[in-house]
């Protein structure tokens, strides 16, 4: 019987060396695809090398000799995955750079850069360097793979010692954990290979629809592009909704204490108006607005938004015990179905970067058509849109004249398309150069959806004597109650999450003060995006700009 038994674990044994050196070799010909083993141990040696200088910890005061042991500890003590984090983001060198200097400028948690959706450091205020000589930025980025993730098991690593019997395979926790890992690192790829060839495919399915519509000028054909049109709408609206439903954008705007408080002041402040009152919520978020009603004494508020984060808000809601004041709806709000006819309010905090960016504001005139009672009320209740000249030569330089010479080379044609995507970040309130000029007044009770495509004229007073390197644009929301609330985002006021949207000019212009700068905007929703915006400048005597805010 012994000897019967042996022969069992001998061959369970056999078949199971078999299948690991079978799984070894599927691992290592998805992994040759991103790099050979030379150029993996290439970046090891490098990560293993000691700097002159301590490596300090991105997130605590401890030093580190070498990239490796600091790479570590940041990922054991603070889940810091730089791999996970270049994959995510698809991060280049000059991604990392800005990356390194935002983590040490703003201070933030490890766990706050793990969640964001999008890199906030894309910017040229990240590119100066916080700390000089900073070994973290001279590390060889491009050539990074996580080596500890990316060589390939020793010859002793790829067998271990096993028993299969009566069905059952016992391993050991080393070699376990091996496993799991290799299976987490397999699966990454075909995710990511997966998502690509999705791209792709959708690609080419639009691509076919558009050849269809030009070589057969027929109805049917125009129908298909309309529903690749409404297809690509709802890919857009996924991506937008989607964007909200991590709780990262909710922490960034909940902490944004300018933008909370004043909400919380005007409803709060505003009894008066709220109680007793039937309230809408459009884009209710985490609710935070919904619960504000219900404290100044709103009889119901329905708050709808179709991110997943609304299932959060569901439990906030019962947290706070107010399941029978707040209801919920998952949905859009030109979708949804209340259970009443008409709201005596509708509050929504729609504003966007400029004001205008996202496209939410079409979803409050629907509500407004489609629920908001005859003398009911809309807070905000209007807006207005600013222009400003600001004269900021540090950031100019750093932003847009970096480029002139970039480690010795020249690399001016970036700088072109550096100053089309307009740029979103806090201005000082110091380098305000000339007076405001209002170029969108929006009263939310009589905008219409066509009111995000504007021209406006404007006139700029030069308050000092200098250079205009940039236009800033802002906006300020209005709640005109009996305690009326001014939201403002102007460089003068206190900072929020909406910052200013900065339009860098191509050549900057000397001013003098008391000088007058005249000239024209217009904007628009963009063709390929409906929540993006194309933006046109024309200065009096110079030439035509256009900006993009993608």
């Amino acid at each position: 019987m012994a000897s019967t038994d042996g022969a069992e674990r001998a061959a369970g044994n056999a078949v199971y060396f078999g299948n690991v050196a079978n799984y070894a070799q599927v691992g290592n010909d998805i992994e040759d695809d991103d790099g050979g083993d030379d150029e993996n141990e290439e970046t090891w040696e490098e990560m293993e090398a000691e700097y002159d200088s301590f490596l300090t910890c991105l997130f605590c005061n401890q030093n580190f000799k070498t990239m490796a042991v600091a790479l570590e500890h940041c990922k054991v003590d603070h889940n810091f995955n730089l791999s996970n984090l270049k994959s995510k983001f698809s991060m280049d060198c000059y991604s990392y750079i800005c990356m390194i200097n935002y983590v040490r400028r703003e201070k933030i948690s490890s766990e706050m850069l793990m969640s964001f959706k999008e890199p906030p450091w894309l910017n040229g205020e990240y590119l100066t360097p916080v700390i000089q000589d900073d070994p973290w930025l001279m590390f060889d980025f491009d050539g990074f793979e996580s080596p500890i993730e990316s060589r390939s098991l020793t010859p002793e690593q790829n067998y271990h010692v096993v028993n299969s019997e009566n069905g059952l395979v016992t391993l050991t926790e080393q070699h376990f954990a091996q496993l799991q890992h290799k299976i987490k690192h397999l699966t990454l790829q075909v995710q990511k290979r997966e998502e690509a060839l999705s791209l792709a495919t959708e690609q080419i399915h639009k691509m076919k629809a558009v050849t269809h519509n030009l070589v057969c000028n027929e109805a049917v054909e125009d129908q298909e592009m309309e529903k690749q049109v409404k297809k690509s709408k709802l890919l857009g609206d996924n991506g937008y909704f989607g964007s909200y439903s991590h709780f990262g954008i909710h922490l960034e705007m909940l902490s944004d204490k300018v933008r909370t408080n004043m909400y919380r002041n005007a409803i709060v402040n505003n009894a008066s108006v709220i109680a007793d009152k039937t309230v809408l919520d459009v884009g209710c978020g985490t609710g935070i607005l919904s619960m504000f009603a219900t404290s100044a004494g709103a009889k119901k508020v329905y708050g709808v938004d179709k991110s997943e984060i609304i299932f959060s808000a569901m439990d906030i809601v019962r947290e706070n015990h107010l399941f029978d004041k707040i209801h919920l709806i998952h949905a859009k709000v030109e979708d949804a179905a209340l259970p009443v006819d008409s709201v005596d309010i509708i509050i929504s905090e729609w504003m966007g970067y400029f004001l205008l960016y996202e496209g939410m504001l079409d979803s409050v005139i629907t509500a407004r058509n489609k629920y908001l009672s005859p003398g009911g009320r809309i807070l905000p209740n209007r807006c207005a849109l600013y222009l400003v000249g600001i004269s900021d030569t540090e950031s100019y330089d750093n932003f847009v004249g970096f480029w002139s010479n970039v480690y010795g080379f020249k690399m001016s044609c970036l700088a072109k398309e550096v100053i089309q995507e307009a740029q979103i970040f806090n201005m000082p309130g110091t380098t305000v150069a000339t007076s405001a000029a209002t170029v969108l007044n929006l009263d939310l009770h009589t905008a219409t959806i066509e009111s995000t495509n504007f021209a406006s004229d404007f006139c700029l007073e030069c308050t000092i004597d200098g250079r205009l390197t940039a236009l800033c644009g802002y906006f300020d929301a209005f709640f005109d109650l009996p305690n009326s609330v001014v939201l403002s985002t102007s460089p003068k006021s206190g900072k929020t999450h909406w910052k200013q949207t900065i339009f860098f000019l191509q050549n900057p212009l000397n001013i003098n003060k008391g000088s007058v700068i005249n000239g024209r905007i217009s904007c628009k929703k963009s063709a390929d995006d409906d929540r993006a915006l194309t933006i046109t400048i024309t200065l009096e005597g110079h030439e035509k700009m256009e900006y993009f805010l993608p």
